[in-house]
């Protein structure tokens, strides 16, 4: 049984039956009441039914007369980051996503994921992995096993923590094999489609052969990465700084082994003894607003670095967002085996 059937009743129940699955729901007991349009109508505790009980209804009586007829919800295409966190402050752990007609369209659960961001995803799959040879000889790349999972699974398992449903890969070397490993996405409660590049269409040229997003964000990352990156600063980083695109990034320090002179043409202007830069390097995950799609050219390759330029050249805003937890790209074979020593140690 799907997460949002268990938690969906109508009003046509009984108590003693909900009370029934309360108790199967054990520590997710919150029951959310329909119509037979699936329109919300109110939400109902084990602790609901208690005080019931205690005002005197009784085990016949409408189970109605038990709910609370104002529940939080999350509206589906909307989001507001005061709501999210207000309602995880509060401890609401299970929270109903209402489609524009009031109808309970998914469940979200706070147990089990971290965030809920109306983001669509793309991850780039279609390479060969040339430098891992031999073993993408039979296998591509994004299905080597890290730890007896596969590396995009990861990414995969990590969109959905933060609420990511709907995931297109982009494949083309030995495709049909990542096709068959995730198929439709069900088994793990996602929407997951394909697009096949008949030709290499570089980082991001891949996402323009997409038709449809079902929201005004997109994610595009590459398969072949081991991270721990937390979406939602990510995401929050493009709202509040009202940004056109955000590139993720790793701080890359340089240490100087001399003292430096910094000079103004021949006249010395400050010393530095063994100074260390700190340089920022692309890490391979952006969002962007979905407009943007239209920039990315029709079947030719194109870059993500190129997507940046446009943008810059159109006096869009591109903001960086700087990885704090753990980054890898599984690129060569001493990258794929510090990853198996790595995702151990790793908190996901």
């Amino acid at each position: 049984m799907k997460s949002i059937e268990k938690h969906l009743i109508n009003t046509k129940i009984s108590v003693r039956e909900t009370l029934s699955k309360l108790n199967e729901l054990a520590a997710d007991a919150i029951l959310f009441i329909v119509d037979d349009h699936q329109k919300l109508i109110g939400s109902l505790t084990d602790g609901d039914v208690r005080r019931g009980l205690i005002k005197g209804l009784g085990l016949e009586d409408d189970i109605t007369s038990f709910i609370q007829n104002r529940p939080k919800f999350f509206r589906k295409g909307s989001f507001d980051f005061e709501q999210l966190e207000k309602l995880r402050s509060n401890n609401f752990k299970i929270i109903p996503v209402l489609d524009d007609d009031g109808r309970v369209v998914d469940i979200i659960n706070f147990r089990f994921q971290k965030s809920y961001l109306p983001i669509d995803a793309v991850i780039m799959a279609g390479g060969m992995g040339k430098r891992l040879m031999p073993l993408t000889a039979n296998t591509p790349k994004p299905l080597l096993k890290v730890n007896n999972k596969p590396i995009v699974e990861y990414n995969i398992d990590r969109l959905k923590d933060f609420g990511v449903r709907n995931i297109t890969l982009s494949v083309k070397y030995l495709g049909e094999q990542i096709e068959d490993y995730f198929g439709n996405g069900s088994n793990k409660a996602l929407n997951i489609n394909y697009v096949r590049e008949i030709e290499p269409l570089g980082t991001i040229g891949a996402v323009n052969l997409i038709e449809e997003f079902k929201n005004d964000y997109v994610l595009v990352m590459n398969s072949d990465l081991l991270t721990n990156i937390n979406f939602e600063d990510m995401f929050r980083d493009l709202i509040t700084q009202q940004a056109d695109m955000v590139v993720a990034t790793i701080p890359y320090e340089v240490e100087i082994p001399y003292g430096i002179i910094e000079t103004d043409g021949n006249k010395i202007i400050a010393l530095k003894e063994k100074p260390t830069y700190t340089y920022y390097s692309n890490a391979g995950i952006y969002i962007f607003k979905k407009e943007h799609v239209n920039v990315i050219p029709k079947d030719q390759h194109f870059n993500a670095t190129e997507l940046i330029e446009t943008l810059f050249s159109s006096n869009k805003k591109v903001i960086h967002h700087t990885i704090i937890g753990y980054w890898l790209d599984i690129g060569k074979h001493h990258d794929f085996e510090k990853a198996q020593i790595d995702v151990g140690k790793i908190e996901f």
